[in-house]
Order: C-alpha cells, then structure tokens, then sequence
C-alpha cells in the first residue's frame, strides 16, 4: 500500500489527506498545534457559550467547492445557514450597498447601476458551476472552457479601481470594492479585480453562508471522513527538519513556501529554496471579537440582516486605506469586515448576548493596538456600537502567527497576491504544487487557488501526487 505524510492540517492539508486515503493510500497527518484545522476552528470565547470563529468565517467559495461537493461533507455533520443579505457596505448617508444572492435583487438595489452590475456578473455567475473548473485550479493549464473562461478572465487582469469605474453610483463602486479589498492589495494595482469578481460570482450563484456550529464543522466533518477513510492524525507534532519526515511515498506540506524550505534545508533544490525564501507577504489582521448586547445597532437597515459588513466609507477612503496598510502606515480610519454569523446561525448566541466576529486590515507585522480603531469605524454606522459591547478578546498579528505558524506578521492570507504569486503559486512554475523533489509536494493557501476553507489547494496537489504514484508504479 502507498502511504502519504502530510504536515499541517488547515483544510488544504486535510482535504489533501482525504483526496489521497479515498484513492487507497494509507495517510497520516502531522499538527503542530494540539487541535486540527488550521484557520477553521471556532470556540467559546468572552462568555461561556458565545461561539465565535478564530479566523475563516463566511464561505462563499467553500459551498460549492469541487471537493466539498465531491465528498458530500453534509453526511459528516456539516450543514450550510445562509443570512438574509450576503454583505453590505454601508455609506455615511445612511445608504449602502447591498449585496443579495440573486444577481437581480443586488441589480434593482443599485438603482441606475444595476444594469451595469447584472452585465459584469450576470453571465458567469448563471454558468459558474462549469467555471469553477478552470478558476479553482492553476491558472496556467489547458482550461475546461476555454470561451468561458475569456469571457470572466479578461476583466480580471485589471485594477479595482479600472473595474470600479464601470459603476456610476457611491453604493456600486463601493460594494464592489469593499470585496476586491478581501485581496490586501491597492487596488489601483493590476489584477485586483480578479479576487474580487471570483467572490461575488461564486456569491451570486452559492451566497454567502457559514457553517452551522461554527467554521470548526467544516474541520470536523473532514477529520470523520478521513478517519473513516483509514487515515490517521497526530497533533502535538512539530516538524522542523527533514530528518523528522517518516518515511512515505508522499509527502504534503499544509505550510507556508519559508517554512517548507526551513524544513527541507539543503535537501531542496536550490532554485526552488531560494523562490521560496523570497516568497512575499501581505499585509496582516487585527483581530477583534466582540460579544455585544442586543446586536449591532446599524444605521442601515439592511445591514442589521447581512453576514457581512464592510466598513470604511466610500470608495475612495477605501482605496486610500489600503495603499497605507500596503505601504506599511497604519490607517486612521482603516477597512473593518463584520461578521454577523449569528444571523444565519442563531445558536452561536446567548440568549441577547451575540457574537461579533471583526479584523482590520494592517501592516504586516503591526504592534500597535487597533481596538479602538475597529469600535471607532463601526460606532461611525452604528451609533451606540460602544454602548453595547459587553466584552472583548483580541488576536494582533504577532498573535494570529502564534495561532498558526502560516500567517507570518498576521498575514491570514498566506502571502501577498500579487500578479505573480496569484497566477504562478509560491514560484515561478508550470506546476505549482511541485517542490522540485520526488514525492514531496506543497498545498497550502500560498499555491492556487488560494485562501478559503475550500479544500481545493489541497485536492489540487493530492491529483498531482497520485499521478506521481501512477507515473512511478508504470515504470
């Protein structure tokens, strides 16, 4: 039988662990922390039974995901709760935009926008079952649809604020910027559309959701798969040289690209050692959950029904606060998401008593405390905000790299998005997930397709390492 180490066990790594155990192959993965799931884990936190998400919070493009679906995780627990509004990007007027599920309910909300709205996302969010084939993959490849795929790709090779320029009206080019921002990167800067259109596209055709009991069941559900599979999980394993790899077949990586050329020293490939030592990092989280009476008390009333929330004014302020964050200043005013998830999923909450899941964008690496940053952004649309919180816990972004060894200086992304990074993967390589090594292989969020609970970095180098085997055992 062929075995599979795997080290880490974030979704990647536990959806590279699946993928190889359900082709037969006997797995075991390696955590370094005492609990499995990387950015998926929920908790009780602030007060006993306030359930709150430590990290990946809303999952858009985990719902409809190749592997989620493949694997049909809802037979291991995991069940999918939807909010009324998806997101919403509050105005100081009291407007805002809103982002629905339906590409026709988010059009009539944007008024004269909404023709141009229902124009760019119309098309592929009708087909992007089909498109998510060649977007949820490396980018460089031979593609499933190819007419397609030109179709959404070419507007996402341009800036943000070239695509934010298509929408006439302050709630348009905000709700569109307010979701290209997910991406850390100024948004004058070239592809940093695409993250923003794959979201909204994946949105308007799954919607926003989260998991019901918190993000940790998406977690849950895949270590029941993978047990029942045969595979096996140690925790408390911290693997920091090659010696300590037992010996496999193949041998997956859940790791940053610096970590894995920590690990592997002198054994990897020189080429490959010094990409990966150069590999580059976003900006980084502040993190603010907060346990508030009664809710947020939003100006808008839309917003009081949305999962999401974005805060930072009008486009411009948003774009401005990202070129700070990028170039290293933090903020006055910097972009704050809202997670409402209690909204969708009303048993995270203590009878008036909610969960309010918060982060700022910051530099990389920033020691400052933005608590007071994060309540001042919400308190200026939700006036008595303040009033209302009875309790706090804070993650800055030394913190967020202690929780999880990939997001060095609070880099939850796990490296920047740049044009190279988001088309290559950690190197410059027509196979990404490779490391230049016989059997060893890469799956973190820093190859393609990127961050999410999506599972799919991880299934798409568990394909790549089972063709490996194959090539191997025909010789």
């Amino acid at each position: 039988m062929n075995t599979a180490v795997v080290v880490g066990s974030g979704p990647n790594g536990l959806a590279a662990a699946v993928s190889l155990a359900a082709e037969g192959v006997q797995v075991t993965v390696l955590e370094a922390a005492d609990e499995v799931g990387g950015g998926a884990r929920s908790s009780e936190a602030i007060v006993p039974g306030l359930l709150h998400d430590h990290c990946s919070a809303i999952h858009p493009m985990a719902v409809g995901s190749q592997f989620v679906s493949r694997f049909n995780l809802d037979r291991y627990g995991l069940t999918w709760r939807w909010p009324e509004i998806d997101c919403v990007h509050p105005l100081d007027d009291g407007s805002a935009g809103v982002l629905h599920r339906s590409v026709d309910q988010t059009a009539a909300g944007l008024g004269r926008d909404g023709p141009r709205w229902r124009g760019a996302f119309g098309y592929a969010a009708s087909r992007f079952d089909a498109l998510s084939d060649d977007i949820m993959g490396p980018l460089l490849r031979m593609p499933h649809h190819p007419l397609m795929l030109a179709r959404f790709g070419a507007p996402t090779v341009l800036p943000a604020s070239a695509f934010a320029r298509l929408f006439r009206t302050p709630q348009g080019r905000a709700l569109f910027g307010g979701v290209a921002a997910h991406a850390f990167r100024p948004l004058h800067y070239p592809m940093t559309s695409a993250i923003g259109m794959g979201i909204i596209t994946a949105g308007h055709r799954h919607g926003w959701p989260v998991a019901e009991g918190g993000s940790q069941s998406i977690t849950n559900a895949m270590v029941a798969l993978l047990s029942e599979l045969g595979g096996k999980i140690e925790t408390g394993v911290r693997v920091q040289t090659a010696s300590q790899l037992p010996p496999a077949d193949i041998t997956m990586f859940d790791l940053a690209p610096e970590a894995v050329a920590g690990i592997l020293a002198d054994v990897l490939p020189r080429r490959v050692s010094r990409a990966f030592s150069k590999f580059r990092r976003g900006p980084g989280a502040f993190k603010v959950d907060f346990a508030v009476q009664g809710g947020v008390p939003w100006t808008n009333p839309d917003a009081r029904r949305a999962g999401t929330v974005h805060v930072v004014g009008d486009y411009r302020e948003l774009a401005a606060a990202e070129r700070d964050v990028h170039a290293g200043r933090m903020p006055e005013r910097p972009f704050v998401l809202v997670g409402q998830q209690y909204l969708a999923d009303p048993g995270r909450s203590v009878g008036d008593i909610h969960p309010v899941w918060t982060y700022a964008h910051v530099p990389n690496g920033f020691s400052g405390d933005a608590t007071e940053a994060i309540i001042a952004q919400i308190e200026r649309f939700a006036p008595g905000f303040r009033e209302r919180i009875v309790g706090q816990a804070v993650r800055n972004p030394a913190e967020f790299a202690t929780y999880n060894a990939n997001y060095v200086g609070g880099d939850i992304m796990t490296g920047s998005k740049d044009i190279r990074q988001l088309t290559f993967g950690p190197r410059t390589t027509l196979s990404p997930y490779s490391i230049g090594l016989p059997g060893m292989f890469i799956c973190s969020a820093a190859t393609p397709p990127g961050p999410g609970a999506h599972g799919m970095c991880g299934a798409n180098a568990a394909e790549v390492a089972l063709d490996y085997l194959g090539t191997r055992l025909a010789m």
